[in-house]
Formats: C-alpha cells, structure tokens, sequence
C-alpha cells in the first residue's frame, strides 16, 4: 500500500480503482481520479524568488545546530567573510534581476495574492519585493557575505492598477560607494507583450531599499563593490541614492531623542497642549468641545503578538525574513487606520522605515500601530496653509515590533515602519501626551520629508485616481 502512495504522490492523475478490492471494482459504473498538486511555499513569497531564499529544509538546519550545540541568534568571534575577496568596481546592470508574477494566467498562483473583496494584497507584494532586494544583493555582493535589510527607504504607490494582469517585478543597485551599505532600487509594473518595454504609466509600485552586507560569522558590517556610473541614467538614480543617504543621515543627527523640538514645533506643541485642555473641559457651556471628527491618538492603538514560525524564515535558517514583517505591519497599519477612519484606506506610501534588529524563529513578535499624524492638520503650524474642509484626510500610522525570548522573557526593539494612507473622511487625530506629542511631530517632519521628495521626482496617486485600483 505505502508504494501505491508513493507512486500516486509522484503522479498527476491515479484511477481510483486501482486500489479496490476485484469483486467491487466491477461494481462501479463511471470511474473517478485522484489529483495531486504541484509543492507550494506555505509563506505567501512567489515561488521562483522562495527557491532562492530557502536553500535548506527546516528539520536539517534544526538537526545541525543541534548537533553543533550553537545558538544561531549569537555571532560567534571567528570572521568567515574570505580575505581575498573581489571588490573590484561592479556596473548597475550587473545586478538586475527581475520576475513575472503571472496573476493573469495562473488562477491558483492569484488565490493566493487576493483578499476578500478581489483585491491584491499589498502586504504579499511587499513580501516579494523584499524577496527580490535579497537576491540582488547578493548578485552583487557574493555568496561569502550575510545581506541583512536595514531599511525601507520608501515604497510608494504610482499609477493605480485597474485590473488584475501579470507583474514583472524587477530592480538593482543603484548606490554603492564600495562600504557595507548599498541601495536597491525596485518598481512593480504592469508585465509588457514579447518585444515591449514598460511605459511610465504602466508603473504600479516604486520601491528603494538600503541593504548592508555582515560576516556570517562575526555578524559585523564589511565592504561590497562600488558601482561603476557610466550612462545619464545611472547617474541620476545613484544621485537619488546620495540624496536619501545624506536624508538618512541628517535624521539621526536631529532626531527628537537626541534633540528638543525646534521653535516652530514647540509653538504647534504648545498649540496642540492648550487645545486638548479645553476639550477635557467639563463646563457643558463651553463651546470649545472636542469636535466629532478629532480623536484622542491613544484611542488608535491597536497590539498584535504573534509566535515566529520556521515557514516564514530566511536564508540563514534562524532568523524571520524581513518580507513578513512588511506584510504583517502593513496590515496591522491598514487595520488601524479602517478603524479609525471607519473608511477603507488607500495605501500611499511606506516613509523612511528602519529595521533594528533581527527577529529569531520562535521568539515572539509584538506590534504596535497607532494613528500618529493626519494631514490636513487639526491645527497648522504659524503660517501653514491647508484646507480644513478637505474631503480626503492622509492619515499616517506609526507601527512599532519589539521581539521577546520566550525562554528568558528579554525584549528588545526590531524596528520602526510609517505607512500613510488616503481615507475619504474628514478626520483628525489629537496628541495628549508629552510621548504623543513627539510622535507626532517626528511624524509631521517624515510627511513634510516624503511630500518634497515625491514633488522632486513627479510620482505619487491623488486620492481620486487611487479609488480605482484593484490593489488594497
């Protein structure tokens, strides 16, 4: 019987008769088959980039660190990057890469991109997306290395998709000054015919991440290639490159939790401070109440935990794949806003996101989201223009994952992801809290940031235009 299985299991159709008894097998008057289907990732990642990702089954990477008795979690002091590596000068070409997504042709492949109102789930793009960063990295730096995710520069929606077809997904480095860092530029489009190339308004998604290479053993930053720029292109996408470090750059150096406020924002600080005294006012004559469509921002907050699970690790066996904590922020964000709003949101962008630190199989994830920034405002800053009877409201949601040993019970921060949505509500959100004020300020800056960056380089959805996508 267990080589019958066997055979069936290798087969793609088996007559069931086979497996009856003689004297019933004669009895049956039509004759029916069993069907097989084809191996499929359990994590939600297309196929063709999993199969690079996931080199080795669980149960043996398992079994070796057991038998090794390491903890993969920990770096050990012995470097096993090759001293003699090449570095030489790489050209952007050289690390393209790029996958069609075939939603159009395969029924079962889109099964398993859609939600419940037919609509692509953003949150499995972004899995793919950051999927694919990983093999470009490592198309450009080598085998020898670890390529960790150490930020998401920005995705952001550019032209709505208006009906389900196939996606090629595709990117390469466009930044690299030979360091541990480089970025990784990415784009979603509308697949092209044999023998076309893809037009600007066939562009879904634009997308830029900032990869950093590690000793495997050491887990400490080493030296990657430097890039070669040769045509106008190329020299525009690694001047963007320059610009969104020198970005990142200066926001570390003015971050709120090494600097105060500057005057315009403790001016709006104090706006705000006085502002929610007189919404908690009791005097019923009083005809400064808090308005119907302002919320208190500790209203907002929704919390997930979730155990990590073998299925959705990376390519170094132990740790969560950076993929799936896009996914599962985006739509712990996603939810928030919904409930905020009471109104089906529309992504816009994920703003400049870190990742911190590495989250281990079998730890346990904690998220955080909440609603930290609307725009318009509910009060603007001295000499801010905005249009306070908007019909749309941007709403950005902060979420914020700590990890925690479930043995020990020692947490610490993984990472920090902003999302801005388009709701079609009037809507405002109301800092009480001297927390909830730098929230929304540290919000406020990254808005103002993302708004110039999108005005420079001309991309970006209007609200209108994004009602008809069939992304979600």
């Amino acid at each position: 019987m267990r080589s019958i299985l066997r055979r069936l299991g290798r087969s793609t159709a088996c007559n069931c008769t086979a497996l009856l008894p003689r004297r019933t097998s004669t009895a049956l008057s039509t004759r029916c088959t069993f069907h097989t289907t084809s191996p499929r990732r359990t994590d939600g990642v297309f196929r063709e980039l999993t199969a690079q990702r996931l080199q080795t089954p669980w149960i043996d990477a398992l079994r070796k660190q057991q038998a090794e008795g390491k903890n993969a979690a920990q770096p050990s002091e012995t470097p096993q990057v090759p001293k003699e590596r090449n570095l030489e000068p790489k050209h952007m070409d050289d690390s393209f890469h790029k996958v069609v997504l075939p939603l159009a042709r395969d029924p079962w492949l889109l099964d398993t991109y859609l939600n419940a109102s037919g609509h692509i789930r953003l949150g499995t793009i972004f899995m793919d997306l950051d999927a694919l960063s990983g093999v470009i990295a490592y198309k450009h730096t080598g085998e020898d290395v670890t390529t960790v995710t150490a930020s998401c520069d920005r995705i952001v929606i550019n032209h709505p998709l208006t009906e389900i077809c196939d996606l090629e997904l595709s990117g390469k480095v466009t930044y690299s000054t030979g360091r541990s860092s480089m970025e990784i530029t990415m784009q979603v489009a509308k697949a092209p015919g044999e023998g076309q190339t893809i037009k600007n308004e066939d562009i879904l998604i634009h997308c830029t991440m900032t990869m950093v290479a590690l000793d495997p053993g050491t887990r400490k930053p080493v030296n990657v290639n430097p890039l070669i720029i040769s045509t106008p292109e190329e020299k525009r996408l690694y001047a963007l490159g320059e610009r969104n470090s020198k970005v990142r750059k200066q926001r570390k150096e003015t971050a709120l939790i090494k600097h105060t406020p500057n005057d315009l924002e403790s001016d709006l600080i104090h706006a705000f401070w006085q502002k929610q005294l007189q919404y908690l006012s009791d005097d019923p004559y009083d005809d400064l109440r808090k308005p119907d469509n302002a919320h208190f921002m500790d209203t907002t907050v929704l919390r997930t935990a979730t155990i990590m699970q073998p299925q959705n690790r990376n390519r170094h066996h132990f740790m969560i794949f950076g993929g799936f904590l896009l996914k599962q922020t985006f739509e712990l964000a996603f939810t928030t806003a919904a409930a905020f709003a009471h109104a089906r949101p529309m992504f816009v962008s994920l703003d400049p996101s870190t990742f911190q630190n590495p989250v281990p199989v079998g730890s346990i994830l904690y998220l955080t989201a909440t609603v930290v920034y609307t725009d318009p405002p509910l009060i603007g800053a001295p000499g801010e223009e905005f249009d306070a009877e908007s019909k749309y409201t941007r709403v950005q949601v902060r979420v914020d994952s700590k990890v925690r040993d479930v043995e020990h019970g020692r947490s610490k921060p993984t990472g920090t992801f902003n999302y801005t949505f388009n709701v079609e509500k009037n809507i405002r959100v109301v800092p009480k809290t001297y927390q909830e004020f730098m929230m929304y300020v540290d919000a406020r800056r990254r808005a103002e940031q993302v708004k110039e960056t999108l005005q420079e380089e001309g991309v970006g959805l209007s609200p209108k235009a994004a009602e008809k996508s069939v992304t979600e």
